[in-house]
């Protein structure tokens, strides 16, 4: 592993920042936290930071070596408490209501100083449902009375989803029917909208919500613009040289292959709405999303990079 040569005119943190990391999880609202991580990993090493991750079995590798990697998950924190001593600030991802509690107490024994929470777009919706009912809304509310500075980071699909097999299920057998047949099956494909990420964004932002004071208190939108289905094969037929063939599914078809793959019934359900909805809302929400304060590129200061960036680093998935 290679690792991250640390900026000598930043002064090292004196506390540890610990990274939370699960096995890939297709629930809706999930995002690909081991692909986010070592992205936020790198990142804060370049900042002087001191770095600890507590990654369950199947995410402990990969990372710098500068980073200290505690076997454990955040779902079952007592279990792993030890990942907690000395933490300053923790980048939470992959909590669950049932314990994230726990997670809590153990930070403020830690004496943590700030929580920056990998939260999910579900929160406003759950709003008007039981609190029984509640998942992400639960979490959040969770780490609002904790005590301790926190900062809500909602981000959309991230693009690195498509190899980590987390949410969202467009896109997740791409690389599969590509590098088999050549060819992308997908309902909604001539008028399909989806918003999507870069993961070294989304890193950038929880970087910045960590490091810093002028992010506490707030939910950070972290949304890029909603993309066509045909420009995101486009775009990958690009970087291949070659030309991609496409079948227009009906939404029952796409259901039917994403169910066989293991994608649960909410994340179809939340896929299909979402492509059909931004494309017949496209002009709506991605005014939307241009109005939301603070941008990507505001907290990073640059512009955020494109799904045609990502797919340049990551084409070998796709040969």
């Amino acid at each position: 592993m290679e690792g991250i040569e640390r900026n000598e005119a930043t002064p090292p943190a004196e506390g540890v920042y610990l990274l939370t990391v699960v096995r890939p999880r297709k629930g809706e609202g999930n995002s690909p936290t081991g692909i986010v991580g070592r992205r936020l990993a790198r990142q804060l090493l370049a900042l002087g930071r001191r770095v600890r991750v507590m990654a369950e079995p199947g995410q402990c590798g990969g990372w710098p070596d500068a980073v200290e990697v505690v076997e454990g998950s955040i779902a079952r924190p007592l279990d792993c408490s030890r990942a907690f001593d000395g933490v300053e600030a923790l980048f939470l991802a992959g909590a669950d209501p049932s314990t994230v509690h726990d997670v809590l107490a153990l930070a403020r024994k830690a004496a943590a100083r700030r929580i920056a929470l990998l939260s999910s777009h579900g929160p406003e919706y759950e709003e008007a449902n039981p609190p029984e009912t509640w998942f992400w809304l639960a979490i959040e509310k969770a780490v609002e009375h904790s005590g301790i500075a926190w900062t809500h980071i909602r981000p959309s699909a991230v693009m690195g989803a498509a190899i980590e097999g987390t949410y969202p299920a467009t896109g997740s057998d791409w690389p599969d029917t590509v590098r088999a047949e050549g060819v992308v099956r997908e309902a909604f494909l001539d008028r399909g909208h989806y918003p999507f990420i870069h993961e070294e964004d989304l890193a950038a932002v929880a970087a910045a919500a960590l490091i810093g004071d002028d992010y506490t208190g707030t939910v950070i939108e972290a949304v890029g613009p909603p993309l066509s289905t045909r420009s995101r094969i486009r775009g990958i037929a690009a970087a291949l040289g070659r030309d991609i063939d496409t079948v227009d599914l009906t939404p029952d078809e796409s259901r039917a292959i994403w169910h066989r793959l293991g994608w649960p019934g909410g994340a179809i359900d939340v896929t299909l709405y979402a492509l059909e909805e931004y494309g017949a809302r496209f002009a709506e929400l991605l005014q939307w999303t241009l109005d939301q304060r603070p941008s990507v590129q505001d907290i990073t200061g640059r512009p955020p990079l494109t799904y045609d960036d990502w797919v340049s680093e990551n084409i070998d998935v796709f040969r």
